[in-house]
């Protein structure tokens, strides 16, 4: 018998049972498969492929949201782009996620944008929970926005409302139209930089050290930005030059920040002593470190971030409850009777 025969016939001997061990295999395959638990997902409406339920919210996300919600219920599942979204619309529902699950949910989505300009989410909105985020968490509320603390910069109000009324009454005795919006915008933020970083935001010429870098900060961190639903296409962002311009915006915040701590710790080795009723919250932060006060030793990174964080969400906040409280003011049955 010759060779290429034998091989054959051996061959043809362990055909059946390789067969059978493959069919043996394949079926325990599929096994698996069928008693594999399936995720329990909450109801999601019908989505496209690769933008999911993008195409389904509209220029108004949170109308499309609320009518999506009557149709699937108070918690419902898109998915945005290749990013899986929980929506949920009820009090009760609400109340699983931040109570009774808080935990589990107490981590924010880190976006692009503030992974750039918040020192790589190292502020108190984007971190994730741990230990730094509880100790940064109680500096600020015993140390920063206390009652006893908030009642001590009533002196930079005083001072910045009553500039401001005199600017209006300037233009009231010139006959002079009058933007009360930005005229708000200017005094809220003036009193929000005094407070955190005791210099004002700028002057009654528009004239600023950080202005222009602070408002490019609010643009670009609202700003679309593909990687936050495409994470596999990030590379877009960088041929459109978005990652350009947060570089380059974060550069012109930090060193400023860098600047504004320097200049504070310079005043503490000189001896330059600041009355403890007019100190910002960068010198109490200095502060504490200096004197053992936190049970956590923040790096300057860490600072410049709880800083930054302090200032932007105020200064947006400040203005938007100022401008909207005219009309709102307008209506005297409004307040009265409150929704």
């Amino acid at each position: 018998m010759d060779f290429p025969t034998k091989i054959h016939q051996q061959f043809q001997a362990l055909n059946p049972i390789s067969s059978s061990l493959c069919l043996f295999f394949f079926f325990i395959l599929l096994l698996k498969l069928y008693k594999r638990k399936k995720p329990n997902f909450p109801p999601s409406p019908p989505r496209l492929p690769i933008i999911g339920n993008l195409h389904q919210l509209g220029a108004l996300p949170h109308q499309s949201m609320a009518a999506l919600s009557n149709k699937y219920g108070p918690l419902m599942l898109l998915k945005l782009g290749q990013k899986h979204t929980l929506v949920v619309s009820s009090a009760k529902m609400a109340r699983e996620v931040m109570k009774t699950h808080d935990i589990k949910f107490s981590n924010r989505p880190q976006t692009t944008a503030a992974y750039e300009l918040l020192y790589q989410c190292q502020d108190i909105g984007f971190t994730q929970y741990g230990e730094y985020w509880r100790q940064a968490r109680k500096v600020c509320a015993l140390e920063l926005f206390s009652a006893k603390r908030v009642d001590s910069f009533q002196y930079v109000r005083d001072d910045e409302i009553g500039g401001l009324m005199d600017r209006i009454g300037k233009a009231c005795v010139g006959v002079e139209a009058v933007n009360l919006s930005q005229l708000f915008l200017q005094t809220s933020n003036n009193i929000v930089s005094r407070c955190v970083l005791g210099e004002k935001f700028e002057d009654e010429n528009g004239n600023s050290r950080f202005g222009d870098a602070a408002r490019k900060v609010m643009v670009l961190m609202v700003a679309f930005c593909v990687a936050d639903l495409f994470p596999s296409l990030w590379w877009i962002d960088t041929i459109r030059g978005f990652n350009k311009q947060l570089e380059d915006c974060f550069k012109r915040l930090d060193t400023f920040f860098s600047k504004v701590v320097e200049e504070h710790k310079e005043k503490i080795r000189d001896d330059v002593g600041t009355d403890e009723s007019k100190k910002d919250f960068v010198d109490i932060m200095l502060q504490l470190q200096r004197d053992g006060m936190v049970d956590y030793h923040f790096s300057p990174i860490n600072l410049k971030a709880i800083v930054l964080v302090r200032f932007f969400v105020h200064l947006t906040l400040k203005a938007i409850v100022l401008v909207c409280f005219c009309p709102f003011n307008r209506y005297g049955s409004t307040q009265k009777n409150p929704v």
